[in-house]
């Protein structure tokens, strides 16, 4: 069995065929996904997705470029957190990809990062992180938070070795999306194939980012398939070995019985 340990089952274009998504799951064989909040305003949907489905779990967060709607605070974050269906906080992070030669400042993702490291630590439940030409700074305010107490997941890596090697240091694990397939990722691949097994996840991040055959395409949860083939392959270990020990990892870091 399969986890596809970030997807956004509740965006529109998900949410519409979500019977159908839930079938080719089955049929490829992947047992449960984690939905993650990007808003406070889309949570709603991701928890009522989770309450109606038992192998869908949910995490709680506001998105690191989200600069609309309402900010999230500690005590709402651990308020919403306390749903037995929310299993981690997040996503959250930060992202200064699309910031990048603007005049924003980035203090204020910053402060909404430690505001969910804050969360995580009070409630004891697992940190997704996104970091995006952001590496440093993340790495800094995790440290600086006390966050290797919860752990967690720097989700869709795309970073270099070095920063891999720090998170799996720091007591995270690092999940691969469907860019480990893509054929110029070959640094990415790299990073595949050398870190400690007992701290990879796969994912989708669906439903972005498909990985082959389905590039180009709407991503979906069933296609977590090839990212964890491809992983295998770089590893030069079974599929169905691979599956085993992510499926494990999962539990273990999010504390669900499968």
């Amino acid at each position: 069995m399969l986890v596809d340990s970030h997807c956004h089952l509740d965006f529109p274009e998900l949410a519409a065929k979500l019977p159908q998504l839930l079938d080719r799951m089955a049929e490829a064989g992947v047992g449960a996904a984690l939905c993650a909040g990007v808003t406070l305003e889309r949570f709603p949907a991701v928890i009522e997705i989770a309450r109606r489905h038992q192998n869908i779990y949910a995490a709680v967060g506001v998105h690191p470029d989200t600069q609309e709607g309402a900010e999230a605070d500690v005590d709402t974050l651990i308020r919403l957190a306390d749903d037995p269906r929310v299993i981690a906080i997040g996503e959250t992070g930060l992202d200064y990809y699309r910031l990048e030669g603007s005049n924003v400042e980035w203090e204020w993702q910053r402060r909404r990062f430690r505001v969910h490291i804050e969360a995580a630590r009070r409630t004891g439940k697992p940190l997704i992180i996104h970091t995006r030409s952001a590496k440093a700074d993340t790495l800094r305010i995790l440290d600086e938070e006390g966050a290797g107490v919860v752990g967690g997941v720097f989700h869709c890596f795309t970073e270099d070795r070095e920063t891999a090697l720090r998170a799996v240091e720091m007591g995270f694990y690092v999940s691969f999306s469907g860019i480990v397939t893509f054929k110029n990722a070959a640094s990415l691949k790299e990073v595949a194939a050398e870190l400690p097994l007992d701290r990879l996840l796969v994912e989708t991040d669906a439903p972005y980012l498909a990985p082959m055959p389905h590039r180009g395409k709407t991503n979906e949860p069933a296609f977590v398939r090839h990212v964890a083939e491809e992983v295998a392959r770089l590893r030069g270990m079974s599929f169905e070995a691979l599956a085993q020990v992510t499926t494990a990892n999962f539990c273990r870091l999010f504390r669900v019985s499968l």
